[in-house]
């Protein structure tokens, strides 16, 4: 029970009680003047009985500002869920996106170093190529000038050779 809640329940209990110890003057008749006549009764009942109505219309309209209140709140409550929804909708569609455009991204990627590595191949068998053709040249080169010099050993004259040694012994 709240602060004001409880005050307003002491109030409703000093009348009660109040109400109770003066039964007696309350229900008293008395004249009563209504502007244009004069009549008789209770004043003090007649008081009371306006004061309870009175106190019934501000707990009818307290239950209405309330109930009100609670109608509004879930009308809230249900647009900030669609809203929220509605944001969580797109921040999947933001993250789809997001993967997509890196998936591209790494094909793209993939697809460059492909291309590098095929350049690579190409460039290596390129080199394979003159690195054997360089090592063919050599190797010929080689072969004649060894040819050449058994030749020249060959047209050498016999009398240059000491008398006990052969050529190719």
């Amino acid at each position: 029970m709240g602060v004001r809640s409880a005050f307003l329940f002491v109030i409703v209990l000093l009348i009660a009680v109040l109400a109770a110890l003066n039964w007696g003057t309350l229900s008293a008749p008395t004249d009563i003047w209504l502007g244009f006549m004069t009549v008789s009764g209770p004043l003090g009942l007649i008081m009371l009985g306006l004061t309870v109505v009175l106190a019934a219309f501000f707990l009818v309209y307290v239950l209405y500002l309330h109930s009100s209140v609670l109608l509004d709140t879930k009308r809230h409550t249900k647009e900030m869920q669609v809203q929220r929804d509605l944001a969580d909708k797109a921040e999947a569609s933001r993250f789809t996106e997001l993967r997509n455009f890196l998936e591209a991204q790494e094909n793209k990627h993939m697809g460059h170093n492909a291309d590098r590595h095929q350049a690579l191949l190409a460039r290596m068998d390129q080199l394979e190529t003159a690195v054997r053709l360089r090592s063919e040249q050599t190797d010929n080169t080689l072969a004649a000038h060894i040819g050449q010099l058994e030749d020249r050993i060959e047209r050498r004259p016999a009398a240059v050779l000491p008398p006990d040694t052969h050529p190719l012994v």
